[in-house]
């Protein structure tokens, strides 16, 4: 638990559990009863929420209510959801008690009373009914049961869940703002100019918001600015055919799982657009019954014959689409769209029916490129294939409206260098007295868009200096020379990781237009950063093959755990494939057996001509011997690079010793700063991996752990045979912890450092896992790091204070994996189910009859506490464990390049040798300021003494 995030979540009105309690506590920093910061990221706020939840429903008794607020498209539904899946809670929609009018978020809609009746009636214990509203049909159709004693903890979720009639009813108040509400603000800002004031829109699209809203969202003790943005990490593959194209598919429309939807589509042009079509400019809205939903320009990428889209849809109120035509904006295409679809398995295959232009198509969607393909092809789908939008459709029959008036302009002309002098109308809605105290204005947080730099259009590629014309002829001709003069212009910024991979796949797909195939992209960035997550995700979207150039490891320096040595690497052999690519041939590339430290095989690889793309990726992907031959250069850095450098910076402060991220940067990333950093800046496309996997929801991994005695067929019953795959793994865990950290005699996993090695590889843990019931919940992403981090880490004065032992046989199946860990030091084997399905993991649970068993503790927790007390040292370790441990840590050091001398405090465990070697470094200390001292007073008398002795012969 974050002891100086995770504080207060009562600080006035409210249930006040604390408030009534004595103040007899000596001690609040591990609580959460200080105040929280200004505002937090997405992913940060949901691990803050969670863990205040766990804290406040262990201190009290009874119901524990929270209330997420924000305004329509904040990603406040997203939150409730995603800390259900990990309490188990029940989430309640302020939209359930809305009545029959088409009010959008009118407040007067929404029915408070009912709400409060249900509120009250859950924390007295009793059960109760919740509405059910249909916003298809505009009126309620049935009520819910929710029992009490379900989960203890109710999630009230809505734009007015912090509004005063219900502030005295929550425990825990929680605003979000952001997401769509602040991109759609950029999006209206860049298209009528900087004549409006950030306010005025405000005024004219979130009509209510001001008022109504947020002056309620300062009463928040978690307040999140969810800055996320419609992103392609989680897209939507989807193929489109005439319907009548395929024979046989009318079957599976007729079952009794198909749902029928009816849509209206607008498309808004912005005031300042001209006649062209350009439709990434305009706004989509959908209307699905009383429900709007808001898209900003047509957000898709089309490659081969697959429509890819983002996955995320954001809601926005009735009152937006009005303030947006009274802005300027013009409903230029509306069309009505029927759809029914099913389910098989996890596609959705749907017909959908459009009014304009009286044709029905046949829409097959997936989360996966590949599984689309081959489910098309499985169902006899064979084309024609459409990649045109029904915009693009209908506009190719009626051509582009006119607009009615001309494109509003200033009536002055201005210099190139100044701002654009837009009109605009007067808002929809104006109200006097917008909040009703000062103190409400004091806020900015919930009106600043996060980034006001981010440009709503994306930069486009084109190559750094080149004859046009002359280069066409010569790639008509299929030159190599072309290919060799053709380079492409670096980006000029660097982007987030969302924006990055749109423009590494636009920046793949103009390659391949103007310079045909082969296109063999570098990705490269220390470890940890993202890169092998952006590989693969880049290679779901364009449908290519990604090289690690960890296949291209020297056994002899694999062995010696030179793993960030461009030595490390069989570079002739790595140009031989790269060569082969080049020219269209089959080449041979290795496999690299980790857990052996030999090559195991070769495997056959071959560009085909309906990709043409290869993407190499891996920590010196990017080095000036190997860029050379690749078209297109990416680098990304941060991810569990940054946090780690922040875990050593929080660390550090903590007892009292503060570096600079140079410091850290030369001591815990030494061949990074030297060997990899500098190549970095050379790539054509820079990306920052702002997005945090220690602490995101995305990357949750339900886990169950239990030390019951399971039989191998047993667990061969609950896999799927048909991917049936085991493997055996053998890894230690090291535990270290800075000196200085209060540990009151035995050691706490929060305050350590988890070093594994597995296979000769070293991974990283730096923050506890959150533990719910039965679940222990953690990143389902490895992080993996050199033996120099880990030295360097030592050599900053982390200790080693303990260090387990265990073998790992594992099962697996792609949805569930079943791990049997044997502890050197435990009777008794344990067994983990692992998957990021919750419901799957519990189902695999209870068929292995595990109910009942289960722990949350730690390996750590769980052999200290089968330790006697006399058998123990200082810091908790075995004592006929630290000759070992010690061997360990010697091993690193001299592996990772570090010298005694640099590293000798952190070799010991024993309490005296620790107090001896304190003793040691401040005496060193006292020496080295008594020399210095020394010499400054010597310098300082003889300057003295020579200026009299001056003087004096002057005289």
């Amino acid at each position: 638990m974050d002891d100086e995030v995770v504080q207060r979540v009562f600080q006035e009105g409210g249930r006040d559990y604390f408030q009534q309690q004595p103040s007899t506590s000596t001690s609040s920093s591990s609580s959460i009863l200080q105040s929280l910061p200004l505002h937090v990221s997405f992913d940060h706020g949901y691990y803050l929420l969670v863990k205040s939840i766990q804290e406040l429903r262990e201190k009290k008794e009874g119901l524990v209510t929270v209330g997420i607020g924000g305004p329509s498209g904040s990603g406040k539904t997203s939150l409730a959801e995603k800390v259900a899946s990990v309490i188990g809670c029940t989430v309640i929609p302020m939209e359930n008690y809305r009545g029959g009018t088409d009010e959008g978020t009118d407040l007067d809609s929404i029915d408070f009373d009912a709400l409060i009746r249900n509120l009250e009636d859950l924390t007295e214990g009793k059960d109760t009914k919740i509405p059910v509203f249909d916003f298809h049909q505009k009126k309620r159709v049935g009520s819910k049961a929710i029992k009490s004693a379900m989960s203890g903890v109710v999630i009230v979720d809505g734009t007015y869940a912090l509004h005063a009639k219900l502030r005295s009813l929550l425990d825990i108040r929680v605003a979000v703002v952001g997401g769509v509400h602040f991109s759609l603000l950029s999006k209206v800002r860049y298209d009528i100019g900087d004549s409006c004031s950030l306010d005025y829109l405000i005024d004219s699209i979130f009509p209510l918001f001001r008022k109504h809203i947020e002056p309620d969202l300062h009463h928040a003790q978690i307040r999140i600015n969810n800055s996320f943005v419609s992103s392609f990490r989680e897209a939507i593959y989807k193929l489109k055919c005439r319907s009548e194209s395929p024979d046989g598919q009318s079957t599976f429309f007729l079952k009794d799982e198909a749902q029928t939807d009816n849509f209206i589509e607008m498309y808004l042009r912005p005031p300042s657009a001209n006649e062209e079509a350009r439709i990434n400019d305009w706004i989509k809205v959908r209307q699905s019954g009383i429900r709007y939903y808001l898209s900003l320009g047509d957000q898709r990428i089309v490659d081969k014959n697959f429509i890819i889209r983002p996955k995320a849809e954001f809601e926005v109120g009735r009152m937006t689409l009005g303030g947006l035509l009274a802005l300027g904006y013009n409903v230029v295409v509306s069309y009505k769209r029927a759809s029914t679809s099913v389910n098989i398995g996890s596609l959705s295959l749907s017909l959908e029916t459009i009014d304009t232009l009286g044709e029905t198509f046949l829409v097959l969607r997936g989360t996966d490129r590949k599984t689309v393909g081959a489910e098309a092809l499985r169902m006899g789908i064979t084309g024609q294939w459409l990649t045109k939008s029904y915009l693009e459709m209908i506009l190719e029959r009626k051509g582009v409206p006119r607009l009615n008036t001309p494109p509003l302009v200033s009536a002055t002309s201005v210099s190139h260098n100044q701002e654009k002098d837009i009109a605009a109308p007067k808002p929809i809605r104006t109200t006097p007295n917008l909040v009703s105290r000062l103190e409400d204005l004091a806020q900015p947080w919930t009106r600043s868009p996060t980034k006001s730099k981010m440009e709503p259009v994306l930069p486009t590629w084109h190559f750094a200096s080149s004859d046009r014309s002359h280069g066409g002829l010569v790639a008509a001709t299929g030159s190599s020379a072309f290919r060799d003069t053709m380079k492409l212009a670096p980006m000029p910024d660097s982007y987030d990781l969302d924006r990055g991979l749109l423009l590494a796949v636009q920046g793949i797909q103009f390659l391949l237009e103007n310079k045909s195939v082969p296109v063999i992209v570098g990705i490269g960035g220390p470890s940890g950063s993202g890169k092998t997550s952006l590989a693969h995700k880049t290679a779901n979207i364009v449908g290519c093959e990604v090289v690690s150039l960890e296949s291209y490891f020297k056994p002899e320096q694999v062995k010696d755990f030179k793993y960030d040595d461009f030595n490390s690497l069989d570079l002739p052999l790595l140009s031989k494939n790269i060569g082969d690519i080049k020219h269209g041939r089959k080449t041979k590339i290795p496999v690299f057996n980790l857990e052996t430290g030999s090559r195991s095989c070769f495997k056959e690889l071959e560009i085909s001509e309906d990709c043409g793309v290869i993407i190499f990726e891996g920590v010196y992907a990017l080095h000036p011997e190997i860029r050379k031959s690749l078209d297109l250069w990416i680098a990304v850095v941060g991810g569990v690079h940054s946090h780690l450098i922040s875990r050593v910076q929080r660390d550090k402060s903590r007892v009292g010793c503060f570096m600079s991220q140079n410091e850290i940067m030369m001591t815990v990333f030494p061949i990074f700063q030297q060997h990899i950093e500098p190549h970095l800046v050379h790539a054509h496309l820079k990306i920052r991996n702002d997005f945090d996997p220690v602490l995101s929801p995305e990357s949750s991994l339900f886990v169950l752990k239990s030390n019951k005695q399971v039989a191998y067929q047993d667990i061969l019953n609950i896999l799927d045979s048909a991917k049936f795959c085991s493997s055996v793994q053998n890894f230690i865990d090291i535990y270290l912890r800075l000196p200085g950290t209060p540990a009151n005699g035995h050691i706490a996993e929060s305050d350590c450092v988890r070093v594994r090695i597995c296979e000769g590889r070293f991974a990283l843990l730096i923050r506890e896992p959150i533990r719910e019931g039965n679940f222990i919940i953690q990143p389902k992403v490895d992080f993996d790091i050199s033996i120099s981090t880990v030295s360097g880490l030592l050599n900053l004065g982390y200790q080693a204070v303990a260090y387990i032992e265990a073998s790992a046989l594992i099962y697996q199946d792609g949805k569930i994996l079943i791990e049997v860990d044997h502890l050197q030091d435990a009777p008794s084997p344990y067994l983990q189910i692992k998957g990021v399905n919750k419901e799957a993991v519990a189902a695999a649970g209870s068929a292995l009859k595990l109910d009942g068993s289960y722990t949350t503790k730690s390996y750590l927790q769980i052999i200290l506490e089968r330790l006697p007390l006399v058998e123990r040292s200082y810091s908790g370790i075995h004592t006929h464990q630290a000759a070992r441990l010690q061997e360990l840590v010697e091993s690193i050091q001299s592996q990772g390049g570090s010298t005694p001398s640099e590293s000798s405090q952190s070799r010991e465990v024993s309490p005296m040798d620790g107090i001896i070697e304190d003793m040691q470094c401040r005496i060193r200390r006292l020496e080295r300021w008594h020399t210095i001292n020394t010499v400054l007073w010597t310098f300082l008398m003889s300057a003295l003494i020579g200026y009299s002795l001056y003087q004096r012969k002057r005289q």
